[in-house]
């Protein structure tokens, strides 16, 4: 026997014996239970982490991610950021930008967005997301716009329409009133990322964008700063910037909508954690049972010279290997549900989108490891109360009546 003696008789113990039906039962449901949630919540938390992904893709890839400007929102414009901004700006070079809230109108709606001006280029997020005409069309004084599908259709507008852009920060007095900063834009395109932004951003030269706001041609807004990753924004803020600049970044405009979807994630994550805590607490009865079935058996191993330690080591194994084997099967059966999720909902008729789409799943290796040495664990702390029992035992009055 290659075993330890507790390690093999713990096992022994796990497979039972012809007349402990009902406490085998008890512990395979247990394993079951286990087995059951950690798979859901492998696939659920890989859902959610795609939903939050995407959501990072195609709104905080297109929308500016953070700027520096100076207090007053008129920066000096320059060939070059100065260094300290270059050093923030990790996953490209900082670049001019001109943004401020507009209101569009075309001949049959009316509605309000943010308008940035940018320097056009290849390699602008914009770029990819781009179904109607091209981002190199924008030039210094031919007024284009670019707006999103969703603010396209519901203004019924089109490339080539005409539609004016109204800013009121830069509205000026006259006899008649306060009038808006205006003037009549192209359609030079339009580009889709299917989110929320496609119905409120709209992009245009950064010249032309800045003679809308009255700015003069050395003025812009501030330095757009591009990462790799967007939630990096928080750590970043905290950086002390030199003074008379300031930072925004995308949170004022989406951080709302992050927090729900990361709270929402973390919810779902706690209410299926719970399927695995039920889970262990079975571990705890069906050891109690045992314990209470195996009390002259462990009576007699004591007077052969086990130790208390070695009697509950044998029932922490017993335990353990329930969540053991159901923690790690939940976790490949997890991983195979989230990776064949869409095709399993495909062959079985259900269509979530009406338009076509599937959903988006991303199965973070680290987090399965987390929830399956969770599991784990929590099953070991549930073998504790049972097998302390287990150890308490008395030889001469479990064996009394023997």
């Amino acid at each position: 026997m290659f075993h330890p003696v507790s390690t093999y008789i713990g096992l022994r113990y796990l497979r039972g014996r012809s007349g402990d039906r009902f406490s085998r039962f008890v512990s395979y449901m247990s394993t079951a239970g286990i087995t059951i949630g950690v798979m859901s919540l492998i696939t659920v938390l890989s859902v959610m982490n795609g939903f939050e992904g995407q959501l990072k893709g195609r709104i905080l890839g297109v929308l500016p991610q953070a700027i520096v400007s100076q207090h007053d929102g008129k920066t000096p414009r320059a060939e070059q950021a100065p260094e300290f901004i270059q050093a923030m700006s990790t996953a490209a070079h900082p670049e001019p930008i001109v943004q401020s809230e507009a209101v569009i109108q075309s001949a049959k709606q009316l509605s309000a967005g943010l308008l940035i001006g940018i320097e056009p280029n290849e390699h602008d997020p914009i770029e990819q997301h781009v179904i109607a005409g091209r981002l190199s069309n924008l030039k210094s004084g031919s007024y284009q716009v670019f707006v999103g599908s969703a603010l396209a259709r519901s203004m019924d507008i089109g490339p080539g329409d005409k539609v004016r852009l109204m800013v009121t920060s830069a509205s000026q007095f006259t006899p008649l009133g306060r009038i808006p900063s205006q003037r009549i834009f192209t359609v030079g395109g339009i580009y889709n990322t299917g989110s929320d932004v496609d119905g409120q951003l709209m992009l245009t030269h950064i010249d032309d964008a800045a003679r809308l706001l009255r700015f003069n041609k050395q003025t812009m807004t501030g330095w757009r700063l591009f990462f790799n990753d967007p939630f990096v924004v928080g750590e970043m803020s905290q950086q002390p910037l030199p003074e008379g600049w300031q930072w925004q970044d995308w949170r004022d405009q989406r951080g709302e909508l992050f927090q729900a979807v990361r709270m929402e994630k973390n919810m779902m994550g706690l209410m299926l954690g719970l399927i695995v805590g039920v889970a262990a607490f079975n571990i705890i009865s069906a050891l109690i049972m045992v314990v209470m079935e195996k009390q002259s058996e462990v009576a007699i191993l004591k007077t052969q010279g086990m130790t208390d330690r070695q009697v509950m080591t044998i029932f922490m194994v017993q335990g353990a290997s329930s969540g053991v084997v159901g923690a790690c099967i939940g976790g490949v059966l997890g991983v195979l549900l989230a990776s064949n999720l869409n095709s399993l909902m495909e062959s079985a008729g259900i269509a979530l989108f009406s338009m076509g789409g599937s959903l988006p799943v991303v199965i973070n290796p680290v987090q399965i490891m987390v929830v399956v040495t969770l599991a784990v664990v929590l099953s070991l702390l549930a073998t504790l109360f049972p097998s302390y029992r287990a150890s308490s035992v008395k030889p001469a009055e479990a064996l009394r009546y023997e």
